[in-house]
This record gives structure tokens, sequence and C-alpha cells, in this order.
């Protein structure tokens, strides 16, 4: 047996399952992950294979369990949002779990925002800009227009996070972080759900709000355990951070997305922020989180990979890239936007990209001055009354050595600290069951805390 209390986690994304095994001080005991290939839904369309994840999540915490090498006390689980289980009376899956990524008739969408719009004030109160199915709670109308037969059925819809909760609770819940992100679902100035949820009668379906620290004490085949509610990822992610920073702060998470995250400013989300991007997402204890997104990654990649073939140079030659001040320098003298972008809209943006430099690093430095400017002014879309904040980055632009150069030039206001944790969500659901304090050496501890300095201007 172990040397003390152990929490499993299962972190849920579109690409990887991952499961974990944190001890009390929140250190990795254990790791494995697997890749479920999709299916497909009435339309052809892909989608999530619940069936099989919810074999392989029950095989995986029972084989732990049988080997009684950890003493489990308690489990949770972060999965990506946007996403429902639609179960009935028999506790049965009604419907396939509809990819957000999925285009539903525009008439659907045109018919609700006529019913209960405008749009723009709408957007504001919900914190969710107009998205499709990345607005969880247009999968609830659209499902009551086109498949009325199928919502009559529903007993219970379950946010994804809640449903994995269920498969070993049985208790079906709702809480904050998933209510919480883009689901056009919740009024931020009721603190409650928008009046298009009662008028609908969609409450009648979604179970009682519980806190995201709410657990369950089960008894699991024989074993007492203590089972958390589930948590969204990106509230996951932010948690660690909130629990352990005393002072204001903004986290930028990287990846495909770069998302900013500012749990301290209280205003309400404004026209003007609505129009640059900015979407609430929730804290455990219902607190909104203002944000704002930018396909950053995904842009980044694309750039790249045409540099790398109008260069011909391999595809990661950008990895052998520092910031060079010089570059940076001749570059800025004279600045004018360079690239066309494939996946971002900005102003000054020209209507083809026409390359003016000899090499791939001038080039590579334009690039990077460009995209981040766009990060900066992202960043600053959700700073508030205040400016006064720590920045953290984290995730896969902390190795960008160009890209945090130029951050922290670009918001000199702010002192700049990059983390690194490939257990980001995971370890944010085991802290949320968890009522052990954090202080400051939590991240210098478990997330490899770096401080940048601005680089000195000539």
């Amino acid at each position: 047996m172990s040397q003390g209390k152990v929490t499993a986690v299962f972190d849920i994304g579109k690409t990887n399952k991952k499961f974990f095994l944190f001890d009390e001080e929140f250190q990795e005991l254990h790791r494995e992950y697997i890749r479920i290939d999709e299916i497909k839904d009435e339309d052809g369309y892909p989608t999530e294979d619940l069936e099989s994840l919810k074999n392989w999540m029950r095989k995986v915490f029972n084989d732990i369990l049988e080997t009684e090498k950890y003493d489990i006390s308690a489990i949770n689980f972060s999965t990506y949002g946007a996403s429902l289980v639609h179960l009935d009376e028999n506790n049965e899956i009604l419907t396939p779990l509809y990819n957000y990524t999925k285009d539903i008739d525009a008439s659907v969408i045109e018919s609700f925002y006529e019913k209960y719009g405008p749009e723009e004030d709408f957007e504001e109160l919900t914190g969710s800009p107009k998205a499709g199915l990345l607005n969880s709670g247009m999968q609830l109308y659209w499902i009551k227009q086109t498949q009325p037969e199928i919502f009559k059925k529903i007993k219970y819809s379950l946010h994804l996070p809640q449903y994995l909760s269920y498969i070993f609770t049985g208790i079906p819940i709702s809480e904050y972080t998933s209510i919480g992100c883009h689901t056009a679902m919740w009024d931020y100035k009721k603190r409650d759900y928008h009046s298009w949820i009662y008028e609908e009668n969609i409450h009648l379906i979604l179970p009682p709000i519980v806190s995201t620290e709410t657990s369950f004490n089960m008894n699991y085949n024989g074993k007492r355990i203590k089972i958390g509610v589930g948590i969204h990822d990106s509230s996951a992610a932010l948690l660690p951070y909130v629990r352990s920073i005393r002072e204001n702060f903004i986290l930028v998470s990287t990846g495909t997305w770069s998302i900013s995250f500012n749990p301290f400013s209280d205003s309400k989300l404004s026209k003007l922020e609505v129009e640059k991007g900015c979407i609430n997402y929730m804290r455990i204890n219902g607190k909104a989180v203002k944000a704002s997104r930018l396909f950053l990654g995904n842009e980044f990649k694309k750039q790249i990979e045409f540099l790398s073939d109008y260069y011909q140079v391999p595809k990661d030659f950008h990895k052998k890239i520092l910031f060079d001040y010089d570059i940076y320098y001749e570059i800025t003298k004279d600045f004018e936007p360079m690239f066309r972008w494939f996946s971002l809209e900005t102003e000054n943006m020209p209507s083809e990209t026409i390359i003016n430099y000899y090499n791939v690093e001038q080039a590579y430095h334009h690039l990077m001055i460009e995209l981040v400017k766009v990060q900066a002014e992202s960043i600053k879309t959700i700073e508030g009354n205040s400016s006064n904040y720590k920045l953290y980055v984290d995730g896969g632009f902390t190795d960008n050595n160009v890209y945090i150069q130029l951050l922290s030039h670009y918001l000199r206001n702010m002192s700049l600290r990059t983390t690194k944790s490939s257990l980001g969500s995971a370890l944010g659901a085991a802290l949320s069951i968890s009522d052990k304090k954090l202080n400051s050496k939590f991240l210098k501890k478990n997330y490899s805390l770096k401080k940048h300095v601005p680089f000195i201007i000539n």
C-alpha cells in the first residue's frame, strides 16, 4: 500500500484521454493515456465514442484499485466544454455527443436570435458570442426545434464533465464552470440561467447546480471514495494559479487557441469587449472570469508551413531561432504589416503576403512581431480598470524565445513569468476537491516558474 492518500483524475481532451494519480502534495505518481477513434453521428459527422470512453475509464479505474498499490481516496474529472449528454428516464443516452464544430441549420440560429435577441445585448449578458454549437445551450434549442420527439424523452442533459462523474455516482448535477463557458445559457447580470432557458422549459431537464468543489462520499467496489462533480478544463487549468497567487494576474494559456484569463475584473462585458472577441468563463464559485481568445497557435502553424515552403527549410526551422535585437531594430524602423492571415482578422492586414527578406530568420522575426502585437492587444482587452497585473504564460509558446521576448517588450507594464506543466487541467481537477491551502512556492515547485525581463531599447 502507498505512503498516503492519492487523488485520481481523468483528464479528457478531444484527442488524448488521460488518467493521473497525484499524492497529497500534488506530485504525479502515475499516468496513462489512450486515443479513442471517433465515430459518426446520424449525419455522418465525427464525434466522441462515448461508450468506448466509458468502458476505458471504468477498466482503468478498476484495474488501479485491484492492484492495491495506491490508497485512492478521491477521483475527479476534467474535460473539454460545449458538449452535452442527454439521458432518458432509463438513464440511457439518447443522442450522439454532438461535436461542437458541427454546423447546424442557420435558420435555427436565426430564429433563436429573433426570439431572444438583439444579438449584441444577448452576447453581453451571457458572455457568449454567437458561435453555433460552441454555445452548448444552442444545442438544446436545436434539438427541441429539429428533433422534438427526442427532446421530449430527455430527462437530464449533463455537461460532459458531469456525465463522467455520473458514470461513477449515478447522481445527475450541474456545476458552474461548465455552465459558464460560452454556453449562452447563463445571465451573468442575474447570476442565474438566462430567461430563454425558462421560456423554453429547458430548466426542467437541467439538474441542480452545485459548487465545483462538491464531492460525494461513495462506496465504489467496496471502497470508500470521494467522487467529484467534474470541472471544465479551461477553468481547471486556471485554478492552481488562483489558489497560489495573492496578487492580481492575467494568465495566457497558449496552444492552438491562445486564451487570456482575467479572474479579477469585476466589470461586465461591454459591447466593445464583445466585438473584440471577449467572452466569459466561470470560476468554481460562480464568479465571472473575463477572457479573450485568439486562434494564435493555428495561425502560427500555417504561417510556419508557408515560410518553410517559401525558403525551402525544415518545418521546425523556428525552433532554432532566438530573438535578435538587431533584426528587430531594422524591421521596426519602417514597420508595415506583411502577412495575410489564414485564421485571424486585423485592421491593416494586406490582401496578400509578399515577403521582402532574403533569409528566413528576418521573415520569422517579422511574423512574430505581427503575431505578438495581436496577442498583446488581446490581453489588453481584458485588463479592465487596472493595468497592475502580473502576467503568466503557459502552454506551447513558452518555448518560443522570440514570442516571450517580444511579449515582455510590448507589455512592459506587466511582470512576465512563464510556467510549464503538462498537468494543468488535471492538477486543477485534483485541487478543486481538495481543501489543501497553496502558497506562492507551489508554482515554483510544480510549474518551473521563470521570470522574464524586457530587453533594453538602444
